[in-house]
């Protein structure tokens, strides 16, 4: 006798039947199986953001909190503090993004022809990568030590850096061109730029070498055998092809401008005196070096208005050359 078997395709319509019948939780399935992590991300991320609005709203003294309104975000953007830090983080994001990018451009271009052992290289080019902020620092830190550095006879050499040599650690910053604004700043800025792009090169490269892998070779060798320069492939075929990723590059090297501090506290410390000292060092100074809790929640929560500008400056800007595209 024949034995009748059902195929997959017919079943499949029971089964989805059979599971819709049980109850009024089988269609939320996903829902409740993405909940615990969903209350992990709740935990750790959103809690922590809204204790820190209603901490910028008071002032802790002897364990005591004291509602005090706006008073903490009026003490933090009238300080000489913040306007001064508000001008290191511009001066620091401006060489710190301009280093990186042309930096990252330039070797995504080498390592995007044919050059041999490439592979080799972007291998090693992955080592100030792994490597955490703070041990970066820390060996940046121990190359321009005045005694042993590797460095410091470079740089205390008066040759090289008239009249009396150079020094990262003490030197102060020059008179500043506008009143007001930290510039030129002083050689440890310059010095923690040089740190910082060293640390994010490797991500920046392979961003804009990814980018570079979808140029079609067809488009640059057609506009060569016209008689385009390199110069002129570069900005006016390659550029604007690789534009979206320069701008995802871009956006995420700022944001981790501002909030970084792991190079800047074991570098410089935000020294000599102020001279390195963003809004991130500022806001480990205030909250952990004078324990004013309130006003540190307060400069968190603008840096965190910050952020999310640039995030969605990042999503509008991504759309448009989706758009566009």
């Amino acid at each position: 006798m024949a034995t009748h078997v059902s195929s997959p395709s017919r079943a499949l319509p029971r089964i989805q039947r059979h599971l819709r019948s049980k109850g009024p939780f089988t269609g939320s399935l996903p829902f409740w199986l993405l909940l615990p992590t969903l209350l992990v991300v709740a935990a750790i991320q959103f809690y922590p953001g809204i204790y820190s609005i209603v901490l910028s709203l008071q002032d802790r003294q002897a364990g005591q909190a004291i509602w005090v309104g706006l008073r903490n975000f009026e003490r933090i953007l009238d300080s000489a503090a913040f306007r001064e830090s508000v001008g290191h983080t511009l001066v620091f994001l401006v060489g710190y993004v301009l280093l990186t990018m042309s930096a990252g451009l330039g070797l995504a271009l080498l390592f995007n022809g044919r050059l041999k052992l490439s592979g080799v290289y972007i291998t090693l080019l992955f080592i100030p990568w792994v490597i955490a902020d703070i041990i970066v620092g820390l060996i940046f830190g121990l190359l321009v030590v005045p005694e042993y550095g590797l460095l410091s006879p470079i740089f205390s050499n008066p040759t090289l850096f008239p009249p009396d040599g150079l020094s990262i650690s003490s030197d102060p910053a020059p008179k500043p061109w506008i009143e007001g604004f930290p510039f030129p700043p002083a050689p440890a800025m310059y010095y923690l730029i040089v740190a910082s792009a060293w640390r994010s090169l490797p991500f920046t490269t392979l961003l804009m070498l990814a980018a570079l892998k979808t140029v079609p070779r067809e488009i640059t060798e057609s506009a060569r055998i016209d008689g385009a320069s390199s110069v002129q492939v570069l900005w006016f075929i390659i550029l604007p092809l690789i534009l979206p990723t320069m701008v995802v590059a871009l956006f995420n090297l700022m944001l981790g401008g501002i909030n970084g501090i792991g190079l800047v506290f074991t570098l410089t410390r935000g020294g000599p005196g102020t001279a390195t000292e963003v809004l991130s060092m500022l806001l480990y100074t205030v909250g952990f070096g004078r324990l004013e809790f309130g006003r540190a929640a307060a400069l968190a929560v603008i840096m965190a208005a910050i952020n999310l500008l640039l995030i969605v400056l990042t999503l509008r800007v991504s759309r448009t050359e989706e758009r566009t595209a």
